[in-house]
């Protein structure tokens, strides 16, 4: 979850050029106001939206259609955010959301809204990203609708809790918006099941053991995070300890006592993140039992996973989005396949039958590591994986006289970096397909490549059920 929410509003502000503005609206309205509004639409962090005295208003928790009483929270020179006071008149689309911490931390944004309403929603944030930016023939572009799950919970499969005392108890979750204030979860809706039994059985034993745990406030103690990934189609289960130090009190007990419930946990490590960071993982990553990665397989591919190697948290959508990507490419057996942002392969190796060779790039080194392990693992003889950054390591292939036919990319939230943008530019692949996790930045990049591409069609995809992201696949044309 984003914690830089002003700029979040003041993006969204922007998006709503045309309507009269009052630049003077902190004069007339006191924080602590209550105000009625009409929400009119969702915003793209999934807050409500509604209009008072012409001025936007953000009010987290609101629905399309609602009638509200808020309370004004912050006033700001041309938006203004309000907490949900009363709800006068419900949305036929609310809903009672299963897990009842949703309006606390980030990542349920949407648990209140019913799942055909969120993915209707999830092709208006592509909509109103693109209407921010304006890329070229934008008015036009083919929005095709929402795939989303027959079951919209259950599918992540990997926590990332921090562990805390909280009233002299050892508790793990995620923190209330925008601070470090913990919320412990003994369940969690979205997590895969197992994930969570292993979860709240290492925080009994953190307790049982008095294991000491991490305190922000003074720096001491020992164990800060906790981290629990699941192989869906194996069952395989990955434990890390996040911790202060390299001490870990009482780990072979915590490892037998483990042992004994869970024989699915086949993998236990430690990484060592010392001191005051806003980075969850550190440097240096041991193995404390059983071996470093687990096994999972996506379609007819079996990938190694280790510790810090990205991959998709949706498995069940994972196969839809590849799919689809699939299906945009239109790969033939003599195109030469570039990956970038490859993670540990799973896009470039599950196209690789496909193309006649395929190269991919990632700045993480064990991602790279995983993702030759896996081409090895799955006899795939024709892909190769170089750590480094798309835009520095694709024009030095270039220049050694490698040329991209067909190109997919999966970047960070940040979107693509503006020189590889120019990179791709110059080299022009024939076939190019975009794979966004940010409707935002995807729209910007968008306003770029346009000069020298048609978007035939954007297909989104429910990758998070619940929450307000959304993932998009964009189809290319190359312009002649």
């Amino acid at each position: 979850m984003n914690n830089n929410h002003n700029s979040h509003y003041q993006n969204q502000r922007n998006s709503h050029q045309g309507r009269p503005q009052r630049e003077t609206v902190q004069e007339s309205i006191p924080i602590g106001q209550r105000i009625p509004l009409t929400i009119k639409r969702l915003g793209i962090n999934g807050e409500g939206i509604g209009y008072f005295k012409h001025t936007i208003c953000f009010v987290k928790g609101a629905l399309p259609d609602e009638v509200v009483t808020a309370t004004v929270t912050e006033i700001h020179p041309r938006y203004m955010i309000a907490k949900l006071h009363t709800i006068r008149q419900k949305s036929p689309n609310r809903v009672e959301p299963r897990d009842p911490f949703a309006d606390e931390v980030g990542g349920f944004e949407l648990e209140h809204l019913s799942y055909p309403a969120q993915l209707e929603f999830k092709q208006d944030v592509v909509r109103q990203a693109l209407e921010k930016y304006r890329p070229s023939g934008y008015k036009y572009y083919k929005l095709l609708p929402t795939i989303g799950m027959d079951n919209p919970y259950e599918y992540r499969n990997k926590a990332q809790f921090q562990v805390r005392v909280l009233d002299g108890k050892v508790a793990a979750g995620l923190y209330k918006e925008n601070s470090h204030d913990l919320v412990d979860l003994p369940t969690c809706s979205v997590q895969h099941p197992l994930i969570m039994k292993v979860m709240r059985r290492v925080v009994e034993l953190l307790e049982a053991y008095q294991v000491p745990i991490y305190d922000e406030e003074h720096g001491s103690g020992i164990v800060k995070t906790i981290v629990v990934r699941v192989a869906v189609a194996t069952n395989e289960v990955q434990l890390v300890f996040i911790t202060n130090s390299t001490k870990l009190p009482h780990k072979r007990d915590l490892i037998t006592e483990l042992q004994k419930r869970f024989p699915e946990i086949v993998s236990y490590m430690q990484n060592v993140n010392k001191g005051k960071t806003s980075l969850v993982w550190g440097d240096d990553t041991t193995l404390l039992a059983g071996k470093t990665f687990i096994q999972d397989k996506l379609e007819d591919l079996t990938f190694n996973l280790s510790a810090r190697a990205f991959y998709q948290l949706n498995p069940y959508q994972t196969a839809k989005l590849y799919d689809e990507a699939r299906k945009a490419l239109e790969l033939s057996p003599n195109d030469n396949l570039v990956d970038a942002y490859s993670g540990v392969g799973t896009i470039g190796l599950s196209l690789a039958a496909q193309a006649k060779e395929v190269r991919g790039m990632d700045i993480i080194p064990e991602s790279i590591e995983d993702a030759n392990e896996n081409a090895k693992l799955n006899g795939i003889t024709n892909a190769k994986y170089q750590v480094g950054k798309a835009e520095e390591v694709l024009p030095q292939w270039m220049a050694e006289g490698f040329h991209p036919d067909a190109l997919v990319v999966d970047p960070p939230r940040t979107g693509l970096d503006d020189v590889l943008i120019q990179t791709i530019l110059t080299s022009k692949p024939e076939r190019f397909v975009y794979i966004s996790c940010n409707p935002s930045t995807l729209a910007q990049d968008l306003a770029q490549l346009t000069k020298t591409y048609i978007v035939d069609y954007i297909q989104s995809i429910d990758m998070f059920p619940q929450t307000a992201r959304c993932e998009a696949v964009v189809k290319f044309t190359r312009r002649h």
